[in-house]
């Protein structure tokens, strides 16, 4: 499996909406408590570490 960079959501307009929506009114340690679940969550279902790690290098320099 490859890392899939070109846009891959039917919505994604509909799903930002859904994540700032988790969002609302969590404090900042809340909120990124929130993103690291999610992140882990998401990390599992990928299952791949080679496209893991090219995920997150592409974050650190994005």
């Amino acid at each position: 499996m490859s890392l899939v960079t070109d846009p891959n959501l039917s919505d994604a307009d509909g799903f930002y909406a859904d994540l700032l929506a988790a969002h609302r009114e969590l404090s900042e340690a809340e909120s990124a408590a929130l993103n690291a679940r999610l992140v882990l969550i998401l990390a599992n279902h990928v299952g791949d570490r080679a496209v893991l790690a090219e995920a997150l290098r592409l974050a650190r320099v994005g």
